[in-house]
């Protein structure tokens, strides 16, 4: 066992050393700030829970499989199996994210409203509140593509 620490942490160099990674989950980090800074600007209050909660503007989900697909294509190859799969991914990552989550939003939305309305005159049956903002508007995943794209070309090529 004592033979594994060394190995351990050259494997976490090497993550730590992988430009793609690293500038994709600052694309991530980068708009998750944003929606607080957004949030801060439409309600002119701070919100440290958008920090940490789905959906919103940008979506941090678009941005980071945009770096991602972005980073892959400056770094392999832009007609590269890997750019490739990293596209697709980004994707079905971007169309989940606008159209399953959203729709999945909206029900919650609709169900949240039918318990107000059939509990209320005993509220303690209603404390179970469904999840409204799971998605994302399509503005708000393009936004999240072009600011991926965006922040993997200022960081440049990865190699």
């Amino acid at each position: 066992m004592v033979g594994k620490a060394p190995e351990t942490m050259h494997y976490l160099g090497d993550i730590l050393d992988n430009r793609v990674l690293l500038v994709a989950l600052s694309a991530t980090l980068i708009a998750q700030v944003l929606k607080l800074f957004i949030e801060l600007a439409v309600h002119r209050k701070v919100n440290l829970r958008v920090l940490v909660t789905t959906g919103g503007m940008p979506s941090s989900h678009s941005a980071l499989v945009a770096a991602l697909a972005t980073g892959v294509g400056q770094t392999i190859g832009w007609s590269s199996p890997d750019f490739a799969i990293a596209t697709i991914f980004a994707i079905i990552v971007m169309y989940d994210a606008a159209g399953v989550r959203q729709a999945a939003g909206k029900q919650a939305r609709i169900l949240n409203q039918i318990l107000d309305e059939l509990f209320q005159e005993h509220p303690k049956f209603n404390e179970d509140r469904l999840k409204e903002l799971l998605g994302h508007t399509p503005v708000q995943v393009i936004v999240g593509l072009a600011l991926g794209i965006a922040i993997s070309w200022f960081a440049g090529p990865a190699y």
